[in-house]
């Protein structure tokens, strides 16, 4: 699919919770939230040197917290309790050939956004980034467009 800005945030977490290479972040069981292994995307995704989707750096931090803060910026709320929250449906990739020992390296985060789903690129788009001057852009029933945040313009 052809995006207008490809790496905004919620961008590269789609390609990441889609890629067969990544293990730390996979779709809920109906493909509407992600669960993000803390321990597992800190060490695959986080670590210096080149990531799983073989690029050099994937994000500017090494802090966990940072992408926990730009999910919150653009919009994505953590769900908790609840089965939907605990039970970790199929992952839309085959499970590696020796089990699935990898998996919950540490805590294990759930995150929901109405415009990031597993069948629906196109509503990427709508996810906005929530800065001061955007809420109340919106709060004012006025139109904000996507741009691509400061932390990925290079």
């Amino acid at each position: 699919p052809a995006f207008s800005k490809p790496c905004t945030f919620p961008v590269k977490l789609w390609l990441l919770v889609n890629s067969p290479c990544v293990q730390s972040v996979r779709w809920d069981a109906r493909g509407e939230g992600l669960f993000i292994d803390q321990g597992l995307f800190e060490q695959e995704l986080l670590s210096a040197g080149p990531g799983a989707a073989g690029e050099e750096e994937i994000f500017k931090t090494k802090n966990f917290g940072s992408i926990v803060r730009q999910l919150n910026l653009y919009g994505f709320h953590k769900l908790t309790g609840g089965p939907a929250s605990t039970a970790v449906g199929p992952r839309p990739r085959p499970a590696t050939a020796g089990g699935d020992t990898s998996s919950r390296a540490g805590p294990l985060h759930h995150f929901w956004n109405p415009h990031f789903r597993y069948d629906r690129p196109d509503l990427l788009l709508e996810i906005k980034r929530l800065t001061k001057a955007n809420k109340e852009k919106m709060d004012a029933g006025l139109e904000v467009t996507s741009r691509l945040p400061e932390d990925f313009q290079h």
